[in-house]
């Protein structure tokens, strides 16, 4: 993308050099700083590898560090008609992992990024050598009680209108989704200006649509999780989430039951904006366990 389409873009908050990767004829905008051992991180929605520049600035010092944008999202193409389902994700990330040759993989995986990176995880363990999950689930949510009041909102057929014409997920869902570290608007805007035009906002709308279309795929890939059996993996969990709640960590830790965890009281959704600094500490702790 040329720079006059991102003026809004400070680089000082986000000093990295763009790469981009082809995927299914579109530009999948990647970042990859410093060298050695190889940090993987996929973000959720609505955000992009923004959300994970103070934790980079801090390791690429000591390993490579290396965060996508999912199509749709950040500074990747935008495109009007696409696949953007999370399955499709998944695959456009075990692409861009194949094609560069990564191995030995930490990865870092936050909320869709959970079930995106799992799923990788689960077809090439081989590639993968730690797990980092921060604010995530991988399972079906049907018959859960908050889902299930939450499932009438997205079946609304104001939902896509909300989400395409109000940007309803970065400006209302995202800052309100942190615990007690808000955002302030400097940052706010990064997470906002990459949806600038309602035909560039499928992305977050199709992860919404997901929650009600793939709960039987999120269940599989719980079922299947012994197949990371002897993977070490850990969690950092913001407790103070109104999104993903503290019972989902329980889940994970029964169906993890050798993993390590590091609870962050203060922080809510976003761990990695929230507290960086303790999240840095607890990755280092995890990766050098």
């Amino acid at each position: 993308m040329a720079q006059a389409q991102n003026s809004w873009l400070d680089r000082e908050k986000y000093p990295f050099t763009s790469n981009y990767f082809s995927v299914n004829s579109q530009k999948m905008h990647y970042i990859n700083e410093g060298t050695g051992e190889l940090i993987l991180f996929v973000h959720g929605t609505p955000s992009w590898s923004f959300d994970w520049r103070k934790i980079i600035k801090d390791l690429r010092t000591d390993y490579q560090c290396v965060a996508i944008d999912h199509i749709g999202f950040g500074l990747s193409d935008k495109p009007k008609s696409y696949d953007y389902s999370t399955f499709n994700h998944s695959m456009s990330l075990e692409k861009f992992i194949l094609e560069k040759g990564y191995k030995d993989i930490t990865l870092v995986l936050h909320d869709f990024g959970g079930p995106i990176g799992f799923h990788f995880a689960l077809r090439h363990p081989d590639l993968v050598k730690n797990i980092i999950v921060l604010n995530s689930w991988l399972w079906s949510s049907e018959g859960d009680q908050e889902y299930e009041k939450f499932v009438k909102i997205l079946r609304s057929p104001i939902l896509p209108f909300i989400y395409k014409y109000l940007n309803f997920s970065p400006r209302f869902i995202l800052p309100k989704s942190y615990g007690d570290h808000k955002p302030d608007k400097k940052t706010l805007k990064h997470y906002i200006k990459p949806f600038t035009r309602a035909s560039e906002r499928n992305g977050p709308l199709a992860f919404a649509k997901s929650l009600l279309n793939d709960q039987d795929w999120f269940e599989s890939l719980w079922q299947q999780r012994q197949l990371l059996k002897g993977k070490p993996v850990g969690f950092i969990w913001g407790m103070n989430d109104p999104i993903i709640s503290p019972k989902n960590l329980e889940k994970f830790k029964f169906g993890f039951p050798r993993s390590s965890v590091f609870h962050l009281e203060d922080s809510g959704h976003f761990p990695q904006e929230e507290e960086p600094v303790k999240v840095i500490a607890a990755i280092r702790r995890l990766i050098n366990k």
